[in-house]
């Protein structure tokens, strides 16, 4: 993955938009672009690479994008374009639809059509994040897809959840990649946003059993994560709960070379190790951490920690506070 940041901030105010602008032209594609707020422009993008997919979180000040048809025959890069607003609220105009998108409202526009998006007033600057994906690269009819244009897309339930929150804490943590795992990540979010437009026009069929395997392995992750905290959460319950074969639900973990058992437990581990080095959970035993995040019996545990992470949970935490910066000085 290759990060890029732009922030409007390191420029003089009377400089900023036209800046951002041309910053947004080279990133993205010719658009005209306009804002009431060019006097004291404010934004701040990072692009994220992931082979021929970009993903660009966005802080911004009402703003107004247009691609006319004059500019698609200037430079047309034939892609599908998903924002997922997180705070503010978008107005689009796309074949021949007008619609008004808030938080959690995911849509999307086709860069070979022109369009009108133009980022509404709030009392705050408006966040989002945007994902770029060639047409080719999408199994779906084209026909298909355009159905889907300029609509709701809903990221609050179902597959619209499972990529608007990859998208999320892929933007949160991008240290945690190189650049080799652009490939991979770019597979992931076509998967995604395959299976998002496969929902909306009841096309699961278009995609292929390999999508479809992935799609099914990323919903029992997500679920998983959800329901650590439950000590029933077994091999078993997690296949009635997707309805699928124990023997299925084995082969899709044995694939990434892993027991279903080993993850979930892998996982718990994670979050309780994340707790005893939080200084605001100081409070919470490491035994009622434990029962936190699903494990019924401490010295399991405990043991399970150790041979993990080298140290018995309450030498971990007592080290993480030893090692812990003090309070500021006067």
């Amino acid at each position: 993955m290759i990060e890029t940041v732009f922030r409007a901030d390191g420029v003089s105010a009377a400089d900023r938009f036209d800046l951002w602008r041309e910053h947004m032209v080279k990133s993205l594609c010719p658009m005209d672009m306009s804002s009431d707020h060019t006097a004291d422009f404010r934004a701040d993008m990072r692009l994220l690479q992931l082979g021929s997919v970009s993903v660009w979180p966005t802080t911004v000040q009402p703003v107004r994008f247009r691609r006319t048809v004059r500019l698609i025959r200037r430079s047309d890069p034939e892609l599908y374009h998903l924002s997922l607003p997180l705070q503010g609220t978008n107005g689009i105009a796309h074949v021949d639809l007008e619609t008004i998108h808030g938080p959690y409202d995911m849509h999307m526009v086709d860069s070979s059509r022109p369009f009108d998006i133009h980022v509404l007033t709030s009392p705050a600057p408006v966040r989002m994040v945007g994902l770029e994906v060639p047409k080719a690269l999408l199994p779906l009819p084209p026909r298909a897809v355009d159905r889907l244009l300029a609509r709701r897309l809903p990221a609050r339930e179902g597959v619209g959840a499972l990529l608007a929150g990859f998208l999320t804490l892929l933007v949160q943590d991008t240290a945690s990649y190189g650049p080799a795992d652009g490939p991979r990540l770019e597979r992931v979010l076509v998967d995604l946003l395959s299976a998002v437009l496969a929902h909306h026009v009841d096309a699961d069929d278009t995609l292929s059993p390999d999508t479809q395997r992935r799609i099914l392995t990323l919903r029992i992750h997500a679920f998983i994560q959800q329901h650590l905290h439950d000590p029933g959460l077994t091999p078993s319950a997690i296949a009635a709960a997707h309805q699928i074969s124990l023997s299925y639900l084995h082969r899709l973990f044995r694939t990434d070379g892993i027991t279903v058992s080993a993850w979930v437990r892998r996982q718990r581990l994670e979050r309780a190790r994340r707790d005893l080095a939080d200084p605001a959970l100081r409070n919470l035993s490491a035994q009622r951490i434990a029962a936190r995040w699903g494990f019924t019996h401490y010295p399991h545990f405990s043991h399970a920690f150790r041979t993990t992470y080298g140290l018995p949970p309450r030498d971990y935490r007592r080290q993480g506070e030893v090692t812990a910066p003090g309070p500021p000085g006067p």
